[in-house]
């Protein structure tokens, strides 16, 4: 491996994607991108950094899209003392193409990226515009790593 990790982030994400992501970047003396995508918004020539513009023309203001400021400063905060050499990027349109296209660009070795959570929501978005994670592993060749966020374990698993 010697391209960077890009690990997906988003504001109320579970802290134990980007630990793992970290761990992983850390082991491997790799620099990683945590990437956000804003999915309000679509690249307007496919490019992942480049122009975009609202889906919504009507429910867009013109001041600039910037990474979140909670979720710059959550990073930063799990981040500090850890030593991985770190950077944010914003992207735009489908999570699973922006990540990809993201990993493409810049060379890196993996993609991380968290389950959903256990909730009707969450059961709804799979159904109905799949997951993020099997569109990732289906769809290119950087290796995908996904981290369970609040796996389910039966009381009754004898597997240990």
């Amino acid at each position: 491996m010697t391209g960077p990790i890009v690990v997906g982030v988003m504001p109320g994400q579970r802290p134990v994607v980007l630990e793992q992501a970290a761990q992983v970047a850390a082991g491997a003396g790799l620099p990683l991108v945590c990437a956000f995508v804003d999915v309000t918004v679509y690249p307007v020539d496919g490019s992942t950094g480049g122009p975009a513009a609202p889906i919504d023309p009507d429910g867009f203001d013109d001041a600039p899209q910037e990474f979140p400021e909670s979720l710059q400063t959550a990073i930063a905060s799990q981040l500090a003392g850890s030593g991985v050499r770190w950077s944010m990027v914003r992207l735009a349109g489908e999570t699973a193409r922006a990540l990809a296209r993201e990993a493409e660009d810049i060379g890196a070795s993996m993609i991380v990226v968290g389950t959903r959570e256990h909730t009707l929501t969450a059961v709804l978005k799979d159904v109905t515009a799949g997951s993020v994670a099997r569109h990732l592993f289906h769809r290119q060749d950087v290796p995908v790593l996904v981290v369970p966020v609040n796996p389910r374990v039966p009381d009754d698993d004898d597997d240990d």
